[in-house]
């Protein structure tokens, strides 16, 4: 601002100078523009992921045929925003949300398909409600112990792997999203109170360069 307020004393001091007033207008208002685009194009603010509501009714492990499988019920409320107020951002592919036990996926969900627009500054809420009689697990021998050390407590710890692809407004890189929910979901009885739970904040990983 030192220059620039130089500028306007030097120009401005006689009102017949007026053309180098409106130089000087001129040349605060691009500094002010150039600053207002910088402040809303120059840095990417990262989506942010957390879990807002989840329940699990039912969590059980049929180790004695053929096929390792889970039957489970299992809904939860996942929400996505774009931080940044000016620049929105598409799918480059489609956003998806597996659950994972023991680090095994069990389920997969599409968020949002290729080419879907997230605006500046909204919130995105899904309702996933997950369930199956018999879902294939490959579990294996460590798997199947973990599982039955925590079905011994009733509380399950279960992963939702957040995973996409986006590109953000006046940019050409395409960036990854990748974002882990760890819960631990206490079994609800039956006829009982609703288990509370606790929002999780989930961990996005490392952006990439550029990104």
């Amino acid at each position: 601002m030192g220059k620039l307020g130089d500028c306007w004393d030097e120009c401005c001091y006689k009102w017949d100078e007026w053309k180098y007033c409106l130089a000087c207008l001129g040349i605060a208002a691009g500094a002010a523009l150039l600053a207002a685009l910088l402040a809303a194009f120059g840095f990417v603010r990262h989506v942010s992921v957390s879990v807002d509501e989840a329940s699990l009714a039912r969590f059980e492990l049929n180790a004695s045929s053929p096929v390792t499988s889970l039957a489970y019920n299992l809904s939860l409320t996942l929400v996505v925003r774009n931080p940044n107020w000016a620049m929105a951002l598409r799918n480059t592919k489609p956003l998806e949300a597996a659950l994972k036990f023991d680090d095994q996926a069990f389920d997969r969900f599409e968020l949002a398909g290729k080419g879907d627009r997230h605006p500046p500054g909204k919130t995105r809420v899904y309702h996933l409600a997950a369930g199956a009689a018999a879902r294939f697990a490959a579990l294996g021998n460590a798997g199947e112990a973990e599982f039955r050390r925590e079905n011994a407590t009733g509380t399950f710890e279960v992963e939702v792997a957040v995973a996409g692809e986006v590109r953000y407004t006046a940019r050409y890189t395409k960036c990854k999203v990748e974002a882990s929910c760890p819960l631990r979901l206490q079994l609800a009885p039956r006829a009982a109170a609703a288990v509370v739970f606790q929002r999780v904040k989930c961990k996005l990983a490392k952006p990439e360069k550029n990104c």
